[in-house]
């Protein structure tokens, strides 16, 4: 399966699509600068998604799970909006991230990493429930190597 690069209207859209599927009011936008595929900003309630990152994980991913691109974006979508559920169902004191000591601001980012996967898992349908977790264990894999 040859992936074909995704452009950024292709991701809004998909971003759009899931949303609107999901009921969700959450805003989106581009950011070419994100060192990251995807990422939710809790204090603007937006995903901001770099499009080149995007396409560089589904590289790394695809090959282990064999999604369409379409389904890899979603599975990252899910992810990003485990983030928001958490915040919404967490009261997280994110002042530790700022000001807490090394300790305190690696279990805190523990603990939100480990409930966005879970929250983000509860939003999957079925057919992709076994490439969210591949994804999920390639994921720390991935993280491991930066």
């Amino acid at each position: 399966m040859i992936n074909k690069m995704l452009y950024i209207w292709d991701i809004e859209e998909i971003i759009k699509k899931t949303l609107h599927e999901l009921q969700l009011n959450i805003n989106y936008e581009i950011n070419n600068t994100l060192p990251s595929p995807m990422s939710f900003n809790v204090s603007t309630n937006t995903i901001k998604f770099n499009y080149l990152q995007i396409n560089g994980y589904i590289a790394n991913i695809n090959f282990k799970i064999k999604e369409t691109d379409e389904n890899c974006v979603k599975l990252i979508i899910y992810h990003q909006l485990g983030y928001y559920l958490d915040f919404k169902k967490n009261k997280h004191d994110l002042r530790i991230l700022m000001f807490g000591d090394d300790l305190e601001k690696e279990q805190l980012r523990a603990i939100i990493e480990r409930n966005s996967w879970e929250y983000g898992r509860t939003l999957v349908p079925e057919k992709l429930l076994k490439s969210y977790d591949k994804v999920r264990l390639i994921d720390k894999m991935l993280l491991k190597n930066y």
